[in-house]
């Protein structure tokens, strides 16, 4: 009877360090798995969609008009909202008016912190070329933000420890 009790003790105890060993060894691989599809999966489709109705409340500031309507971007994170007073924005600049976009942050900045962008033109979700970058001193604000060429360029936008991305495309000049 003790033999056989003892048996049993450790033949459950086999098997709950192989129950352990089996689960660590699943979470591991989906885990893996996780991280390799992340690590191996292409940048999301470049998609400039320009909203043209009211501007959120939170980017309304400065408009006499309670419900102004403009064309606007959002950042994928909802962090930052690019109100642009040229649409469609093009490239080259024209020479009739320029490329303005106001640049609202929904988070609150830090004075003096300027908007750092990195833009990226996009065929797609594959990178054209080399980043350029654009600076808007002294915080989220006015600004001309030239680029290039014509194509859809995703930005990626840092303020005051603050992340955000969007898409805009710029037509060829006519």
């Amino acid at each position: 009877m003790g033999r056989s009790r003892s048996r049993f003790r450790v033949s459950v105890a086999s098997a709950a360090v192989l129950a352990g060993a089996v689960s660590v060894a699943a979470i591991a691989g989906a885990s893996h798995a996780r991280r390799s599809v992340a690590e191996s999966s292409p940048l999301s489709v470049c998609q400039a969609t320009v909203i043209v109705g009211v501007l959120p409340v939170w980017a309304r500031a400065g408009f006499s008009d309670p419900r102004p309507r403009m064309p606007y971007v959002l950042g994928k994170e909802g962090k930052i909202a690019a109100i642009l007073w040229a649409d469609p924005l093009q490239s080259p600049p024209p020479k009739d008016h320029n490329n303005k976009i106001l640049w609202v942050s929904h988070v609150p900045s830090v004075p003096g912190s300027d908007l750092r962008i990195s833009a990226q033109r996009m065929t797609g979700s594959t990178p054209l070329g080399a980043p350029v970058t654009r600076r808007v001193m002294g915080s989220p604000g006015p600004s001309i933000i030239n680029l290039p060429s014509a194509g859809c360029w995703r930005l990626t936008l840092r303020w005051s420890g603050r992340v955000d991305t969007l898409d805009l495309r710029y037509v060829a000049s006519r």
